[in-house]
């Protein structure tokens, strides 16, 4: 059985791998482990650091490393490879493309082939938003303002472009819209209801991930 270890932002990132990608990838025949961001309280850290536990990673026998972070979380400071060039680039897309090549880029060479940059855009939340009849199902209309959901996603082409502004990034939309949001206890019971097979065809830079990982993962 092939390893795959997905180093996770925080606890909501990581409940969502071990509830939702865990047991597709486990019927590949692929094993997913989540260890979280050292050195963190749950949050993004400097490229400088997590570079070095993705390369301690690498360096095990055999095995394929990702991570799942959010763009929204990422600061100029901490200066991840090719960023601030990024912030011109678009589509969205292309920005992301060219972070992923700066970030392979920078770890060695003999490493690079089992290494698989991703960040999410803009929020693992975003996600939560490819099937709305999911807080329909979880929440009560004095619970949660359904109208609030439903315009989010309307004014953008897909969930993961939903935008990474202070007052309207995905998880601040649902703070604001969800009486007592727990982002930790309600993204993986939203995701497991919403199913990996939506979210797939819902958002498109994720699901290239997925793609991706699957390909490289399954190579004898």
């Amino acid at each position: 059985m092939r390893r795959l270890i997905i180093v996770c932002e925080g606890a909501t990132e990581q409940e969502f791998c071990q509830l939702i990608l865990s047991p597709y990838f486990y019927q590949k025949d692929i094993l997913v482990e989540t260890p979280t961001i050292k050195h963190s309280c749950g949050g993004i850290v400097a490229w400088g650091t997590l570079k070095k536990q993705l390369v301690r990673h690498l360096n095990e026998t055999d095995v394929i490393v990702t991570m799942l972070i959010d763009f929204y979380r990422i600061k100029d400071s901490f200066q991840f490879p090719g960023w601030m060039e990024a912030k011109t680039i678009e589509p969205s897309q292309s920005k992301l493309d060219y972070l992923f090549m700066r970030m392979k880029l920078d770890i060695q060479e003999d490493l690079q082939n089992r290494f698989v940059p991703y960040i999410q855009l803009h929020e693992f939340e975003g996600l939560l938003f490819s099937d709305i009849s999911a807080f329909k199902k979880n929440f009560r209309k004095e619970e949660c303002d359904f109208q609030a959901i439903e315009s989010a996603i309307k004014d953008f082409s897909s969930p993961e472009e939903i935008n990474n502004g202070p007052d309207t990034a995905p998880s601040v939309r649902l703070k604001k819209a969800i009486k007592g949001y727990q982002k930790e206890l309600y993204g993986g019971i939203l995701a497991d209801d919403i199913g990996l097979k939506t979210i797939r065809e819902h958002c498109s830079f994720f699901n290239q991930w997925i793609e991706r990982l699957e390909s490289l993962a399954t190579i004898p």
